[in-house]
């Protein structure tokens, strides 16, 4: 994990009875969420249990108030870690594609080439409570498996990072990004997410204007199903450093990714 500051309050206040923690006694030994963004669409993460208490069914009870939580749901989503992916199969979830963390170390800059004046003809680059957030929302629920007005909303208004969006003459969002600061195994660092683009080309722009202001360890989470995301993080500078699989129970969500090139939270989709 590498949480970022206040994504958990953001995630009670999507589903006030989706998050649970496990103790014995007053000692909290393991957390789940299960999150239901509407009733179409929920999501597993944040599932950790500490090592020295593995194997002992505290897990598995976890597990089984999450997943009961969430039953009603024609579509339940989860990233697996690749150890994990047998175990969830076997509670009926299905590969759906790979889902990679990128890391770049701002010390090392960032390999991008000269922003064009044309790119930006026509498009403002907005920030924070300029953006128009139902402009964002229409954008964002065309591109995402299951509408999330409530969430989104609590997201990029939050006072931790900021928030640039490219709107056009005409008052409609071109791609939008987040970027947070996050807590790393050592020390802080900042994460980016959700970015969301019509091209790789503003995808690139947006990620230039946030990286730019923010030193340091950024990390980026990208979606398998995007084709053009791998290719536009290598190209400037950031690196693989691991890779989860998204699985599905129910009906995987009909939506086209190309335009997702960061997740807003790996740990709830």
């Amino acid at each position: 994990f590498a949480p970022g500051t206040g994504d958990v309050d953001i995630y009670k206040h999507t589903d006030q009875q989706g998050l649970w923690i496990g103790s014995i006694g007053t000692n909290p030994i393991g957390c789940i969420a299960g999150i239901r963004y509407n009733q179409f669409y929920g999501f597993i993460g944040l599932f950790l249990v500490k090592k020295e208490h593995r194997g002992q069914g505290y897990g598995l009870k976890l597990w089984k108030q999450a997943f009961e939580h969430l039953s009603d749901l024609p579509c339940v989503g989860l990233e697996a870690a690749p150890d994990r992916i047998n175990d969830y199969s076997n509670w009926g979830f299905q590969p759906s594609s790979l889902t990679t963390r990128w890391e770049l170390t701002k010390i090392d800059g960032l390999h991008s080439k000269k922003i064009s004046n044309q790119l930006l003809r026509g498009l403002d680059i907005l920030e924070g409570k300029s953006i128009p957030n139902n402009v964002v929302q229409a954008y964002d629920a065309n591109r995402e498996p299951s509408p999330r007005p409530h969430f989104l909303s609590d997201w990029l208004s939050h006072p931790a990072g900021n928030v640039l969006a490219l709107i056009d003459d005409h008052g409609f969002c071109h791609g939008f990004g987040r970027i947070r600061p996050c807590l790393l195994k050592k020390g802080e660092g900042w994460r980016i997410g959700p970015l969301l683009a019509d091209t790789p080309e503003l995808a690139e722009l947006l990620l230039v204007k946030l990286v730019d202001r923010h030193p340091g360890i950024v990390l980026i989470d990208s979606p398998g199903l995007n084709p053009f995301a791998s290719n536009l993080l290598i190209s400037l500078g950031f690196h693989e450093i691991s890779s989860t699989l998204r699985m599905y129970k129910g009906n995987q969500p009909p939506i086209n990714m190309h335009d997702i090139y960061g997740l807003a939270c790996l740990e709830l989709g």
